[in-house]
């Protein structure tokens, strides 16, 4: 007996480790703001409510893998909202004239998959930095946007009803498939950041890409594949809400790229590369998204919502400073 009690006693120095966790601070954080809602919002904690916010957290969580990756890479991708906005085109234009959503999806893909490759071949081969890179992507693809639909939406005259159920089906009338969708690619993506070696080459090289260089990693190769995977990931992300509007919209994924990017950067990923989870992210994106709708139940207007979410961004970049400034001291 004492044996067994000496093996399942649970060491102080264990339970620092556990406690000190990113995400288990996050996920403290993200109770409280349930709790709180709950207490103080009608209906917060409904289930049709909660589903509904996984619902919309889905397109954030998509996007968020992808920028995510890229930000632990080292670089910054801020092109993705204006590629929610660009991708709709290809796939409702193609939908329209086929009434075929596999075309439709393929269209879209293509040119995510175009963009990722122009993003990632001037930042990793070139030497452009990736900030000015996607920034200037950001208002090319928007202004093409503009230019294109006149301003006006495009319908989705096909209304084929896969291509509805990605917005409105719910996996045993509970779940909705965009939520399924976001849980699969997290899921997928966590496993190859932590148990792969690509996944280790990115935390290296977002860590310290010289001595990464020196080990005999490809930093060029790396981080071109990791703008690709960004702009296909948002891509996805578009396909969810072109079917969610019904329609390609110029409007589209206005602002989105700096929702993705707080919730990352609150999730504890980096901004200096090398440093950061998946898992982070996530409780980043719920806590957000549960904000946001706690805040709109309890009838504060859209402005100090907005106050709030970047109030909540430069605390977390704070943050995120004062620890690099720290293990740099450390070090």
């Amino acid at each position: 007996m004492t044996t067994v009690l000496h093996s399942t006693r649970i060491e102080p120095a264990m339970l620092a480790r556990i406690f000190g966790r990113q995400e288990v601070a996050l996920l403290v954080c993200l109770m409280i703001v349930l709790a709180f809602f709950s207490f103080t919002a009608d209906n917060f904690f409904s289930t049709r409510n909660i589903t509904n916010v996984l619902g919309q957290a889905s397109l954030a969580l998509i996007a968020g893998i992808g920028c995510a990756v890229v930000f632990i890479s080292g670089e910054v991708d801020i092109s993705i909202g204006s590629l929610l906005a660009a991708i709709a085109l290809p796939l409702i234009v193609i939908m329209n004239d086929t009434n075929s959503l596999a075309l439709g999806i393929a269209g879209a893909l293509a040119m995510g998959l175009i963009i990722g490759i122009i993003n990632g071949y001037l930042t990793a081969y070139v030497g452009l930095n990736s900030l000015i890179v996607t920034l200037g992507m950001m208002f090319v693809l928007r202004g093409g946007v503009y230019l294109y639909t006149g301003q006006r939406a495009i319908p989705d005259d096909a209304a084929l009803d896969s291509f509805i159920a990605l917005s409105d089906g719910r996996l045993f009338n509970i779940l909705p498939y965009a939520a399924v969708i976001a849980i699969i690619l997290l899921v997928i993506f966590g496993y190859v950041m932590h148990h792969r070696s690509f996944g280790r080459q990115i935390y290296a090289i977002g860590g310290n890409p010289e001595v990464a260089r020196l080990a005999g990693y490809n930093v060029r190769r790396v981080k071109f594949i990791c703008f690709i995977i960004s702009s296909l990931l948002a891509t996805i992300a578009g396909i969810i809400l072109a079917a969610r509007v019904g329609s390609a919209q110029h409007t589209a994924g206005l602002n989105f790229e700096f929702q993705v990017v707080a919730a990352t950067v609150l999730g504890g990923v980096s901004l200096a590369g090398g440093i950061g989870s998946l898992t982070g992210m996530a409780l980043g994106v719920l806590i957000l998204q549960f904000l946001s709708n706690g805040l709109r139940g309890l009838g504060l207007p859209t402005e100090w919502q907005l106050v709030i979410t970047g109030m909540i961004i430069i605390a977390a970049v704070s943050f995120d400073e004062l620890k690099r400034r720290r293990a740099l001291g450390e070090s």
